[in-house]
């Protein structure tokens, strides 16, 4: 896979690919800050329904944005969820009467970022439900405490709910069938090679005469590799066994009986040919109904949710007889709700346009922020602030350093961001930090800027966790700041970081272990309950070198590493930045003394 791209940088890329697919359709606008992508003549008499996710799928999720599909979008970075306060702000812009579904594939960030927005939503007295679509048999049975992860198989999902709220259906009638049709879905996908994201170093590559299947749609290694490659239809013969064998205990999550209805979606990578793509799809037809007695009543194939320009796709197959059995809507519907005409650039793809407005018309924007009221003096916790600045840009400078290990380790066992995830966090609160952040030494005032910026610019499993530990660590902070004053401040530390992590624990299961940031976060917590900082230090650099070597049981690196020996298994890039940040604080410590 070649490493050359137009535009080299991803910085900037998302917003104008945003900008660029809206200005086709004057009935779309953009938040740009937000990154959110809203139909201006949705009809809130109906039910709204947004989806989004990591950005390079294209055209998910704004691609989907219009009449009969999604009432709005929202991108995060590439290959990275969205900010709940994004979601948020896509719940605003298209406000329903009768109510809000948020739609999302399986992957632990999006769960988290939207998981907490509807939590949100639904406490300002939204009615506001949310659906997680997993799909990929190539996650078995073992891999319950995760679930399926999440391919092309949702586009499905959106298109029939579209068709069902555009014509009028209920709340209740909606989410059922979102959720029944979800349920009757398997996909997997197969690759030729991985794709390569613009501006990172690391590279992932197939040998040339080697095929994946079961990769995932963020560079993923697959759940076996075959080699040598294997005939287009040796190929497809094994997609569908892996989809539709009765007797495959890991994999049969979905039965098919003869006469079943079923709808067949394919989707395109990015860098499949059409001619490929159009021979593909013909060979699967030709299988289903040979090996399979099964004729898909729809097919749906292309760019439906890609990765970049990986040459690589996916197919799905749904029991639309199924479905039906779990909801109120009958097959026919659900072929009717298919067949709904939409507006959205997925269904033009070639971007045609029978009007224009003018471009800045399109792009909202931002809107001022709300000046909100200080913290309470007796909230708030103050120390020394030339001590403060010198412990917290120490452990930014370090954690910035650390991106190019943790990238690459990221790249082995997950999808790369993670370096670039912490490495924004470092370099946003070192802007903070020379605008004066620290200098009236408030701890209170540090917290809210680092809940600022992970909420409006980090997004990913990294992103969300640290988001709700970091509003959670904050308001316990306030809740017991007179700690400081009667027990001192390691005392204070202990009991809001152990109140922090148990409200963390809500969103996610999440235990030393597995092979996540907890594995350094609950033992500095414990540590620091023990024995104070320098105790919880040397727990959480213990902590994120026992990840070392260790198999994962959550997150998307469950999916992927399987080949790899003990060995050769890095240590967990979100424990180790953990480890990088707080031995950094130690050091800025000593050093200011």
């Amino acid at each position: 896979m070649s490493k050359r791209h137009l535009f080299d940088s991803p910085d900037g890329l998302v917003n104008k690919c945003l900008r660029g697919l809206v200005s086709y359709n004057p009935s779309l606008a953009l938040d740009e800050s937000n990154r959110v992508v809203y139909d201006t003549r949705f009809d809130r008499s109906k039910v709204s329904i947004i989806s989004g996710g990591g950005s390079g799928h294209e055209p998910a999720w704004a691609g989907y944005v219009g009449t009969n599909l999604l009432s709005a979008s929202v991108a995060g970075d590439i290959f990275a969820s969205p900010s709940t306060r994004q979601i948020m702000t896509a719940i605003e812009h298209v406000p329903s009467d009768k109510g809000t579904i948020l739609v999302i594939t399986n992957y632990t960030g999006d769960c988290l970022h939207f998981g907490l927005a509807n939590e949100k939503a639904r406490a300002q007295g939204h009615d506001c439900r949310m659906i997680m679509c997993g799909d990929d048999v190539s996650v078995g049975r073992k891999g319950d405490r995760v679930g399926r992860r999440g391919l092309a198989g949702q586009i499905g999902v959106l298109k029939v709910m579209g068709g069902a709220a555009g014509e009028g259906g209920s709340v209740d009638e909606v989410y059922d069938l979102g959720v029944s049709f979800a349920d009757q879905i398997v996909s997997i996908a197969a690759t030729l090679d991985h794709c390569h994201v613009p501006g990172r170093s690391e590279h992932a590559a197939l040998a040339p005469d080697e095929v994946e299947i079961g990769t995932g749609p963020h560079n993923e290694p697959g759940y076996i590799k075959l080699s040598p490659q294997p005939s287009p239809e040796g190929m497809v013969k094994e997609v569908l066994r892996y989809c539709l064998d009765p007797n495959d205990p890991e994999r049969s999550y979905v039965r098919f009986a003869p006469g079943d209805e079923t709808f067949l979606l394919v989707s395109n990578f990015g860098g499949m040919s059409h001619l490929e793509m159009g021979a593909l799809v013909d060979e699967l037809l030709a299988q289903l109904a040979a090996d399979w007695d099964l004729r898909p009543s729809r097919v749906y194939a292309g760019f439906l949710e890609t990765s970049l320009n990986a040459p690589a796709f996916s197919v799905s197959v749904v029991n639309v007889t199924a479905a039906a059995r779990g909801c109120a809507y009958s097959v026919d519907d659900m072929k009717r709700f298919a067949d709904a005409r939409t507006d959205t650039y997925w269904e033009s793809m070639a971007g045609a346009q029978s009007a224009r407005r003018p471009r800045d018309e399109q792009f909202v924007t931002k809107k001022e922020e709300e000046t909100k009221a200080p913290t309470p003096e007796d909230r708030d916790v103050k120390v020394d602030a030339q001590k403060l600045d010198k412990m917290l840009r120490t452990a930014c400078e370090a954690v910035v350093a650390a991106e190019p290990d943790l990238t690459r380790w990221d790249t082995v066992m997950g999808d790369g961001d993670c370096g670039e995830t912490v490495k924004t966090v470092g370099l946003s609160l070192l802007g903070a930090l020379d605008q004066g952040v620290a200098s009236a030494g408030s701890v209170d005032a540090v917290l809210a800027a680092l809940e600022d910026i992970v909420e409006s610019r980090i997004g990913g499993t990294l992103g969300g966790v640290l988001g709700i530990f970091f509003v959670s660590l904050r308001l316990a902070i306030q809740e017991n700041a007179g700690l400081a004053r009667t027990e001192g401040q390691e005392a204070l530390w202990a009991k809001a970081l152990a109140s922090a992590l148990a409200n963390l624990r809500r969103y996610t299961p999440a235990a030393v272990g597995d092979r996540t940031i907890m594995d350094a976060l609950i033992p500095f917590a414990e540590g620091m309950a023990r024995g104070g900082f320098e105790t919880g230090v040397q727990a959480v650099a213990k902590g994120a070198d026992t990840t070392r070597g260790m198999k994962p049981k959550l997150g998307r690196a469950t999916y992927v590493g399987g080949d790899l020996a003990e060995k050769d298994v890095p240590p967990d890039p979100g424990a180790w930045a953990a480890r990088v940040a707080l031995e950094g604080l130690k050091t800025g410590m000593s050093s200011s003394s």
